[in-house]
């Protein structure tokens, strides 16, 4: 229930503060002086400012938001062997991977996951889950975080964000564009907008949404590789191999929605149009792309 409140109150604040945006930047109208065409300038700075600024938002308070969400426990100061090892380890892979040294958390599920986020490479955060540490040996631990620590260094959530904005802004600015077609065109309508305009640009939304997922999805399977291949390279290829059969074999608990890209877990062998909707590749094909490089 506090994660579900804490995203309601999260969004509701973005779209206040892109409301004053646009208000700011004189472009909240979409319509024409006339009231019967869209002035697309307008229209497409309205896409630009949701895409872009929701994405964005988004990105700057990923730390935040994931800390709260999973309940993850920064390590200041260590307190048992282990936390020592897991900030020694980190911060040698980050001197390899050349970024700043990330913040270190550990957070409580029984499930094995780890996940990494932050708009800054240089001032990230690594977290790993209590059940990866319980199911894993150190070799395999380190692996993942080799796994994370090259989605920082190769900026991966500021990519992904950048996509996201990409595709929201064409959704936004389509859904509308069709909208307007419908209620002038077809409904006939001639000034304003009435009903039709709002009910066909909502299920237009919802089309060029799945196909924008489809997108945002592939992206996001193919850093997933990199991810693998410079989680080797920091740890060793048989390393992050065994690391990924034993998440193969394990219970998996998917983190919250907004993390679910930035975890480590995959799923088995997926095949058919359930591909197009996964974050992460099968396991399977991750490890068959560990092998082919060693």
């Amino acid at each position: 229930m506090k994660r579900v409140l804490l995203f309601l109150v999260t969004n509701i604040a973005v779209l206040i503060v892109l409301s004053i945006v646009l208000r700011l930047l004189g472009v909240d109208r979409i319509l024409d002086q006339s009231g019967t065409g869209l002035n697309y300038w307008n229209l497409l700075v309205f896409a630009a400012v949701f895409g872009f600024g929701g994405a964005f938002i988004s990105l700057a308070l990923s730390k935040f938001m994931a800390k709260r969400m999973t309940g993850a426990q920064v390590i200041t100061n260590p307190r048992s062997q282990t936390e020592l090892w897991l900030v020694d380890t980190v911060k040698k892979q980050a001197q390899m991977a050349g970024i700043g040294m990330p913040e270190v958390a550990i957070f409580d599920s029984d499930a094995p996951n780890a996940f990494a986020t932050g708009m800054n490479r240089n001032k990230a955060l690594v977290a790993v889950s209590t059940g990866l540490l319980r199911s894993m040996n150190a070799d395999e631990v380190e692996a993942v975080l080799g796994h994370e620590i090259s989605h920082v260094a190769n900026g991966d959530m500021i990519t992904l964000s950048l996509i996201q904005g990409v595709v929201n802004t064409f959704v936004i600015f389509l859904s509308r564009v069709v909208g307007h077609f419908v209620d002038r065109v077809i409904l006939k309508n001639e000034e304003g907008h009435g009903i039709g305009f709002f009910i066909a640009t909502i299920v237009s939304q919802i089309l060029f949404g799945i196909l924008a997922s489809v997108i945002v999805l592939w992206f996001s399977r193919q850093r997933e590789y990199r991810a693998d291949a410079g989680g080797a390279k920091l740890a060793g290829a048989g390393k992050m191999i065994a690391a990924l059969e034993k998440l193969k074999r394990g219970v998996q608990e998917p983190l919250p929605d907004q993390m679910k890209a930035f975890g480590i877990s995959g799923k088995p062998s997926t095949h058919g149009l359930k591909l197009l909707f996964m974050s992460h590749p099968p396991l399977e094909d991750r490890i068959e792309a560990l092998k082919r490089m060693v």
